[in-house]
């Protein structure tokens, strides 16, 4: 054999039989570096606070004013599309894949190869958008630490103080809000204008809580909502702050400026229920003052009927008025009936204990190390601003 055809015969093994080298496809390229960008960002939010709040601060931004501008042109929630589109259109998908190598005999590897680019892509736009949406911003300074609010210990005088505030203001504001024939709340207001100028009125006092707000959304399936014991969701893959319908409507305004709260940059359960606080009671508008102060009542009864004794729980409960009470305990008559309903597709009980440990494993794996009890930080915030200002 002569010196040129053992060269040739070397460059045949090189080469596949179409004649042509096989290269790595570009889509997977471009999928193992988003992939990899994901993994660097979140070693590097696990190791640097500061880098967090730079990209809170900075690069965050980006996202809400481009592509949540874009959904929020939406008439629907986009996030609940996306999550019908997974719940029904990937195990679909599945079968149509394995139908279709079955029937295309000559074109398996094509289909195949077809169907695993589709689930790479989903694959990666899930990490990708998990991390700069969530990830990153999970490690970020805390509330108090990037506004200059004080961290202290406080008494359970300082406490009943601030429950005594409340109870106050939310009985004068009980008055000021539309009843029905039974007395209980009538919202007025709208959950979407309303809501994100109260929220924008922050920013002059509050880091990165000015500027563009997403409109919300009402989720269409919020009875399942309701099951798995949720009252809003921030979606970031869609940049939505979504809201449950369904729900006691007194509690509409305040989750909506919670959910509000995420879309910029607070994701930690505790901070986003006291910027919800502060937005409510700041607003021109009595539903939203309401609402805020109907919540913050609640997570502060919580934290005195925690240590108080049965003559201090009967004396703080009196000095709320009727009309606070038929409002709060027509919430907990709505949550009673989501948990007894029959005949529903599925199992409240079941649905909203899978939703609780789904909860509470995400947020330790995010560093909230007491997972889903740290929404009760909230009043440690209260305290120690109301303090900070000279209102206790």
């Amino acid at each position: 054999m002569t010196d040129t055809a053992v060269k040739k015969s070397a460059e045949s093994v090189k080469m596949p039989e179409n004649g042509k080298k096989k290269h790595l496809s570009w889509q997977v390229i471009a999928c193992v570096c988003l992939v990899a960008v994901s993994v660097v960002l979140n070693v590097i939010a696990w190791k640097s606070t500061a880098f967090c709040d730079w990209y809170t601060a900075h690069v965050f931004p980006i996202w809400e004013n481009t592509y949540g501008r874009l959904t929020s042109l939406l008439p629907f929630s986009f996030g609940e599309l996306l999550i019908a589109v997974a719940v029904f259109g990937i195990p679909l998908s599945l079968v149509a894949m394995l139908v279709l190598v079955i029937v295309r005999k000559g074109k398996r590897k094509k289909t195949a190869k077809i169907f695993g680019l589709v689930y790479m892509w989903i694959v990666t736009f899930v990490v990708t958008v998990q991390t700069f949406n969530c990830f990153v911003i999970y490690h970020c300074s805390s509330f108090a630490e990037l506004n200059g609010i004080p961290t202290e210990q406080h008494t359970r005088t300082e406490l009943e103080a601030l429950g005594n505030k409340l109870v106050t203001e939310i009985n004068a504001l009980s008055k000021e809000v539309e009843r029905d024939s039974e007395g209980k709340f009538v919202l007025t207001a709208d959950l979407d204008k309303t809501a994100q100028e109260a929220m924008r009125g922050l920013g002059s006092e509050f880091k990165n809580l000015g500027g563009f707000y997403v409109t919300p959304k009402a989720i269409k399936c919020s009875f399942f909502m309701s099951q798995m014991n949720l009252m809003g969701i921030y979606f970031p893959f869609s940049m939505e702050a979504n809201y449950n319908q369904d729900m006691y409507k007194a509690k509409l305004p305040d989750t909506i400026c919670h959910e509000l709260a995420h879309t910029k940059g607070y994701i930690q359960e505790d901070e986003a229920n006291f910027i919800a606080f502060m937005a409510c009671d700041r607003s021109d508008n009595a539903d939203y003052r309401y609402s805020g102060y109907l919540a913050a009542l609640g997570e502060v009864r919580n934290k005195i009927f925690d240590y108080a004794s049965d003559d201090k729980k009967i004396e703080f409960d009196s000095s709320i008025c009727d009309e606070v009470w038929a409002d709060m305990e027509a919430n907990w008559d709505y949550w009673r009936s989501v948990d007894e309903a029959k005949d529903t597709v599925f199992d409240s009980e079941a649905v909203g204990e899978i939703s609780d440990k789904a909860m509470e494993k995400s947020l330790k794996l995010n560093g909230v190390e007491d997972g889903k009890q740290s929404y009760g930080r909230m009043v440690d915030l209260m305290l120690n601003y109301f303090k900070d200002k000279g209102e206790l």
